[in-house]
């Protein structure tokens, strides 16, 4: 059972004082939480890319490069790149020199984004939103596979049996597939034979078992070896010293940010209650004491099957050190609990 870490570099007013970290604190802040990540011996961090003033991420590479020569053994991967307006080789270029940087430690997690600011920025149509993601996953495909490459499509320049460099050390470098939980995604990586992580953000996680289902049957179905492939879960959390502090120490934050994507969504108010609800047993949300957060953990690996657990933390912005905290319980106590007792139920399974 991996564990790990995914942020989305928030710069959203804090909900107490007002005051708005600036981008480049709060990258230097996530570079800082990468190397502690490192130290207390989680498996992955991941950084996700947006184009808008309360994210400072649109170039997840770069953050992880800067972290990568300070680190020995975490993976690093982005969650997600936006591949849809997004040029391919550029993305395979920049994991690569990562990949190089981090001396084999690189993944790129590919996405459509639920985020459109991109494509306008980029100049691509979202009436293309669906086709651009297939087109380009093609390419990046091809990339991953050939030092060369020959390739024709509708929304990019032919390449005609050029080389892409550098090579990466991983042969192949990593490739994933991110899905909010939509079964055509999950097939999509299943017959392509590439992992799969699934972001579990609301509702009951055991609602995502048939789809972990669904995923396993079109990789057999496709021919691939299912004990190679991983089916991976970014939930939101927070790790606290006692369950009760954790909650209350998260909420605000979570408030703020849901209520501004709410807003721009046309979802209802983000509660109290809401929010109760969501770290309850069966809820989404990994809030708690170690104990708490380790046993959901423990629960969606037996009932989802997911074999890589990424907690989403902060939601907006907390304090600095309050998320350096919850990443050090998240590997000195809760995940070492998780893979004990995990292993301990695999042999009895």
């Amino acid at each position: 059972m991996e564990i790990g870490i995914s942020t989305f570099v928030e710069t959203t007013p804090d909900p107490h004082s007002g005051k708005v970290v600036s981008h480049a604190e709060r990258i230097r802040q996530v570079v800082e939480e990468i190397i502690l990540a490192d130290k207390v011996g989680l498996d992955v961090f991941g950084v996700g890319e947006h184009h808008r003033k309360d994210y400072a991420a649109s170039a997840p590479a770069l953050i992880l490069a800067a972290a990568a020569t300070q680190t020995s053994r975490i993976r690093l991967t982005s969650a997600v790149s936006v591949l849809s307006s997004d040029d391919p080789v550029r993305v395979f270029q920049d994991f690569a020199t990562l990949d190089g940087l981090s001396n084999g430690r690189a993944e790129i997690m590919a996405g459509r984004g639920s985020f459109i600011e991109s494509f306008p920025l980029f100049g691509y149509d979202l009436n293309d939103y669906n086709e651009l993601f297939d087109e380009k996953l093609d390419l990046l495909l091809k990339l991953q596979a050939s030092e060369k490459v020959t390739w024709s499509g509708k929304h990019r320049p032919s390449i005609n049996n050029l080389g892409v460099y550098p090579r990466p050390v991983q042969d192949p470098l990593p490739i994933w597939i991110g899905s909010g939980g939509n079964s055509e995604s999950v097939v999509r990586a299943g017959i392509l034979g590439l992992p799969l992580v699934l972001a579990i953000i609301g509702g009951n996680p055991a609602q995502f078992a048939p789809l972990v289902d669904l995923y396993y049957r079109a990789v057999e179905h496709a021919g691939h070896d299912p004990k190679k492939l991983t089916v991976a879960s970014h939930s939101h959390g927070f790790v606290g010293e006692d369950t009760e502090s954790a909650a209350d120490a998260f909420f605000p934050s979570t408030q703020y940010a849901m209520n501004v994507l709410g807003k721009e969504r046309g979802w209802g108010a983000y509660t109290r209650e809401t929010f109760d609800a969501a770290r309850s047993e069966n809820g989404a949300l990994y809030v708690g004491d170690p104990r708490t957060v380790a046993d959901k953990i423990i629960a969606l690996r037996k009932n989802v099957g997911v074999t890589r657990f990424m907690l989403h933390v902060p939601v907006g912005t907390m304090p600095h050190d309050q998320v350096l905290r919850a990443i050090e319980l998240l590997g000195t106590e809760v995940a070492p609990i998780v893979r004990k007792e995990i292993a301990e139920w695999e042999k009895k399974n």
